[in-house]
C-alpha cells in the first residue's frame, strides 16, 4: 500500500473541525440548558441527561457506522455524517426549548460516531509501517481541536451563547463541501464486504474481549472507577466556575485551551521521560495520585488562582492513562490489540453515559434549594473517592504483575 498524503490530510482536517465544533460549545452548552430549562437546579439535572444521550448514541453507533463504512465505503459514510453533524448544530442554534436541544444532541451523537470511521479511513491509506506514526498525527489533532475549540467556543460566548453552535455549523458545512469534491474514497469496492454481519452491529459486543485476559479482566473496574472520575469534570466544571466563581463563557474557554495545552505537552514530552527515570508502573501511580490530588484541590477551589492550580494538577493525571494502554498492550497478543483496546473504549463509552447523569445530580442536589448543606465542590469530592478507589485497585493489579525488566528507581 502506498501512502496517500492529501486523503491523510483531509481526515486530518475532518477530525480538527469536528473536534473543534464539540470544544467550541462546552463553555457555553451548560449556560443555555440553564436558560431554557428556568433555574440552575434544573439546568445541571438536565445537561446530564443532554451529556449521557449523547454518550448513549455514540456507544451504539460507532459500530454500525464502522460496519456500513466497510460495506458502503468510508466517503458516503463520513460525508453523511458532517452534513448531519451541521444540520445539528444549526438545530441546536435555533432550538426553543429543551426537547430540541435533547434531539440536537441525539443527531450529535449519532454523527460523532463517525470518529469510528475515521480511524478506518487512516488505517486504509496509510502503509502499515507508517500507522503508528498517521495515528499519532491523529491524537495530536484531536488535542489542537480541544485547545482551539473551547477559547474560540469562550470568546463567542461573549457575543451570544448561541453564537458558537452557528459558527460550528458553518464550518463543519465548509468541511462536508470540501470533502464533496475532494475526498476519495478509500476502501476499493473489491474490499468492501458483501453484506452486513449483524454481530458487528452489537456495541455489547467488543466488551467480551475484557474477560479473555487477566489483565483487563482485573483492571476492568479501575477503567469503570476512573471513567466515573473523569465524567465529573467534564460534566460540572462549567456549571462550578459560572455556580462558584461567576465566570463567564470567554474565561472558561481560556482555562480549558489552558488545559488541553498543558495535557499535549505532558503527553508529548513528559510522559517518556517519566517512564524512562521512574518505571511504566511508577508513572502510572503518580498520575493517579495527580489525579486524586486535582479532585481534593477542585472540590475546595474559590478562585481562580486555585481552579488553575487544579489544571496544573490535573494535567500530570495524563501521565496514567497512556502508560495504564501501553501496560495492557504488552500483556496481549499481537493480533488481539485492536479488539482489546476497542473494548476499553466501549466500556469507556458506557460510562460516559452513567457518569454525567451521577455526577449532575449530586451537584444540583448540592446546590439546590432545598439541599441540606451547600456544597458545590461535592460532586468533586465524590470524583475524588473514585479516584482514590481506582487508584487503590491498579496498585493491587501492578503488585501481582511480574516485576519490570528495566530499572524503575529514580536515575
Amino acid at each position: 500500500m502506498r501512502q496517500k498524503p492529501a486523503a491523510l490530510i483531509f481526515i486530518l482536517l475532518t477530525v480538527l473541525i469536528d473536534v473543534m465544533g464539540i470544544g467550541l460549545i462546552i463553555p457555553v452548552l451548560p449556560g443555555l440548558v440553564k436558560e431554557l430549562a428556568g433555574s440552575a437546579e434544573a439546568g445541571a439535572r438536565d445537561i446530564g441527561w443532554l451529556t449521557a444521550a449523547y454518550a448513549l448514541m455514540q456507544f451504539v453507533f460507532a459500530p454500525i457506522l464502522g460496519s456500513l463504512s466497510d460495506r458502503f465505503g468510508r466517503r458516503p459514510v463520513l460525508l453523511v455524517s458532517l452534513l448531519g453533524m451541521a444540520l445539528d448544530y444549526l438545530l441546536l442554534f435555533f432550538a426553543p426549548s429543551l426537547a430540541w436541544l435533547f434531539v440536537g444532541r441525539v443527531l450529535a451523537g449519532i454523527t460523532g460516531a463517525s470518529l469510528t470511521v475515521a480511524n478506518a479511513y487512516v488505517a486504509d491509506v496509510t502503509a502499515p509501517e507508517q500507522r503508528a506514526k498517521s495515528f499519532g498525527l491523529l491524537g495530536a489533532t484531536f488535542g489542537v481541536g480541544f485547545i482551539l475549540g473551547p477559547a474560540l467556543g469562550g470568546l463567542l460566548g461573549e457575543y451570544g451563547l448561541r453564537v458558537p453552535f452557528l459558527v460550528a455549523a458553518g464550518l463543519t458545512l465548509l468541511n462536508f463541501l470540501y470533502g464533496l469534491f475532494v475526498l476519495p474514497e478509500s476502501r476499493p469496492a473489491s474490499a468492501r464486504t458483501r453484506s452486513l454481519d449483524p454481530r458487528a452491529l452489537n456495541p455489547f459486543t467488543p466488551l467480551r474481549a475484557l474477560a479473555e485476559y487477566t489483565i483487563t479482566r482485573n483492571l476492568a473496574l479501575t477503567f469503570v472507577l476512573l471513567g466515573l472520575a473523569g465524567q465529573v469534570i467534564y460534566s460540572t466544571w462549567v456549571l462550578y466556575t459560572e455556580g462558584v466563581l461567576r465566570w463567564t463563557p470567554a474565561q472558561n474557554g481560556v482555562a480549558l485551551a489552558f488545559f488541553g495545552l498543558l495535557t499535549a505537552g505532558v503527553q508529548a514530552g513528559l510522559i517518556g521521560r517519566f517512564i524512562t527515570r521512574f518505571g511504566e508502573r511508577r508513572t502510572i501511580m503518580i498520575g493517579l495520585i495527580a489525579s486524586l490530588g486535582e479532585f481534593l484541590v477542585l472540590s475546595v477551589a474559590r478562585t481562580g488562582g486555585l481552579l488553575y492550580l487544579s489544571l496544573v494538577v490535573g494535567a500530570l493525571g495524563g501521565l496514567a492513562q497512556p502508560a495504564i494502554q501501553g501496560l495492557v498492550s504488552r500483556q496481549v497478543s499481537e493480533d488481539e490489540q485492536g479488539r482489546v483496546q476497542g473494548a476499553i473504549t466501549s466500556l469507556n463509552s458506557l460510562v460516559g453515559v452513567v457518569g454525567p447523569l451521577l455526577a449532575t445530580t449530586v451537584f444540583a442536589y448540592f446546590t439546590g434549594d432545598r439541599a441540606p448543606v451547600h456544597f458545590p465542590g461535592a460532586a468533586f469530592l465524590m470524583g475524588a473517592l473514585f479516584s482514590a478507589l481506582g487508584a487503590g485497585l491498579v496498585w493491587t493489579v501492578l503488585r501481582r504483575l511480574p516485576a519490570e525488566k528495566s530499572a524503575e528507581a529514580p536515575v
